[in-house]
């Protein structure tokens, strides 16, 4: 259950100061609830008055978590043994915050994990508090509610049921995605870690539908890629005039103008882009949530090197384990020439040294490796 760990994070409360105790106590009590509310998952799996859902989707998730070990060369240690019903939509609410005029998200820094782009709080009244006081130093900001996360190998993380349930696409999206963060974490470089976590599950999940041979949700995720690439594209382009915007030097009152009339622009061009989705209002309600340079971070943390980190397993030929030894070897480096190397991939990427969709195919046959490239979709999907 990692109960070591206990100890460990207690002493870092003990040394983090007055400042920091309330919210390192918020954050030790949210993770022993987890704990505390943990069954293991063969335990359920053998008990006659667990629900058949799910049963079901704890058999599910495990097959995942092997493919993950097996394909991905994610072991998961002691993670996902383990299944705590919370009852709750989230699992804890993340506070993003950028100042009015710049798309720099503001950072807060952690024992152990460096500094990071957002704050996480177990207790949705304390993340309302903490945007509220970003707010009053005149930032933008935006609270996420957050179905998952992970550890980084401090705790056992649990199965909840704030995900299990998803489409089995999606659950296995979010278990390669955190499994990613076990397998490498760059203390401090919140781009660098999310966007590889998207890309190593986006790879992943590919490969395992193609393993099921599970063709129509794989045509499914298909379209939904590019749909969402299409929303992705339209606010990475949003993010560069915005940025344009803010270094025009111009007087606050004709940026702060400005900038209403761009946002107000992305809305109208989401609202056509739409029009074309046979009815799909999946992106809606997020659009409408009030977008600003806080929100558009989180756009920018999970996908802007995404198209570097595909590129880098490309060149790899699509072997994961000489993918990671490469990642590895970019996470030795300073940080600015970490990103400006990314930055070059992701050049190479857009200039044609391999699709966009990263589709990446692997023959279907135990034990061949032969890999070919499928050429690019129109929209150029990218994962989420």
């Amino acid at each position: 259950m990692g109960w070591r760990h206990v100890a460990t994070l207690l002493l870092v409360l003990v040394t983090g100061g007055c400042t920091a105790l309330g919210y390192y106590a918020g954050a030790a009590n949210g993770q022993l609830e987890l704990l505390r509310a943990a069954r293991p998952v063969e335990e359920l799996l053998t008990d006659p008055d667990t629900d058949p859902a799910l049963a079901e989707r704890l058999r599910t998730a495990r097959a995942m978590v092997v493919f993950a070990t097996e394909a991905l060369g994610l072991p998961p240690g002691g993670s996902y043994r383990d299944y705590a019903a919370l009852e709750r939509r989230f699992v804890a609410w993340n506070v993003f915050a950028a100042p009015e005029f710049s798309l720099e998200p503001e950072q807060w820094c952690y024992p152990l994990v460096g500094c990071l782009a957002y704050r996480g709080h177990f207790d949705p009244a304390a993340a309302g508090h903490d945007a509220d006081r970003q707010r009053a130093l005149g930032h933008d900001v935006h609270v996420g509610g957050v179905i998952a996360y992970s550890t980084l190998g401090w705790f056992d993380d649990p199965l909840l049921d704030t995900f299990l349930f998803r489409r089995d696409d999606r659950l296995a999206r979010l278990l390669f995605h955190e499994l990613a963060h076990r397998r490498l974490f760059v203390a401090g470089d919140t781009l660098f870690n999310e966007s590889f976590a998207t890309a190593v599950a986006a790879e992943g999940v590919r490969r395992w539908l193609l393993a099921r041979g599970d063709d129509g949700l794989l045509k499914a995720r298909t379209v939904e890629n590019d749909r969402r690439q299409e929303v992705v594209d339209l606010l990475l382009d949003l993010r560069g005039r915005l940025e344009s915007l803010y270094a025009s030097g111009v007087p606050e009152a004709v940026m702060r103008r400005g900038k209403a009339e761009l946002l107000a622009v992305v809305e109208d061009d989401y609202a056509v882009l739409r029009t074309g989705w046979d009815g799909d209002v999946g992106y809606d309600a997020w659009m409408r949530g009030g977008l600003n340079n806080a929100k558009l971070n989180t756009i920018g943390l999970y996908h802007h090197l995404v198209p570097a980190f595909r590129a880098l397993l490309v060149q790899h030929g699509g072997d994961f384990e000489t993918f990671y030894a490469a990642v590895e070897a970019l996470a030795e480096m300073p940080e600015e020439r970490r990103h400006t190397r990314l930055e070059e991939l992701a050049t190479l990427w857009s200039d044609g040294m391999a699709p966009r969709d990263g589709a990446l195919q692997v023959a279907r046959a135990p034990g061949i490796k032969m890999l070919t490239v499928a050429p690019p979709s129109a929209s150029r999907p990218l994962p989420d």
